[in-house]
């Protein structure tokens, strides 16, 4: 079954011309992370009124009487999710299937996309932005500590591709 994908290069570009966008009308790069924080810190003040404001980590999302879910960024991470779904949906591609490897079940496969998941939005946080902040918005304002982050994800992904290749295989 062969399946046509966009053009790789031209979507580059208008990933750039999104980007150079964003800095115009919104004086700030593109990145995702911060969502989650603000989905999380929305949770917390939904379910225990009042403590998210007492921390530190979620007292900067409730500066002000608006919800934390009132966020342009919030508003880009939802857009980017609907945009992927509907590209799968018009060019046939949305599937219901877990995508593994022969040697690994289905179970295991979706444990580890979890632990992966977890693993990769506390890093983010950590690292103070995922990879569309720090490689995207951080490489273009050329930004020291985000070309070492995106050398790092690399050089991290190709040492760990060889423990979970034969997964694959």
């Amino acid at each position: 079954m062969n399946q046509r994908y966009a053009n790789p290069y031209l979507i580059g570009v208008l990933l750039g011309l999104v980007l150079l966008f964003s800095f115009y009308t919104m004086g700030r790069g593109v990145g995702s992370s911060a969502t989650f924080s603000r989905i999380a810190a929305a949770g917390v003040e939904l379910a225990v009124p009042g403590h998210a404001q007492e921390g530190h980590y979620f007292s900067k999302y409730l500066v002000d009487r608006r919800s934390p879910l009132m966020d342009w960024l919030v508003f880009l991470t939802l857009g980017a999710g609907l945009g992927g779904l509907f590209s799968a949906f018009i060019s046939h591609r949305i599937q219901g299937e877990v995508v593994r490897g022969p040697s690994i079940n289905i179970s295991a496969r979706l444990c580890l996309a979890l632990a992966g998941g977890v693993l990769s939005g506390f890093a983010a946080r950590l690292a103070r932005g995922c990879t569309s902040g720090q490689a995207l918005t951080g490489a273009s304002e050329l930004a020291f500590g985000s070309w070492i982050f995106m050398f790092a994800i690399f050089a991290g992904a190709y040492a760990t591709a060889v423990f979970f290749r034969k997964e694959w295989l």
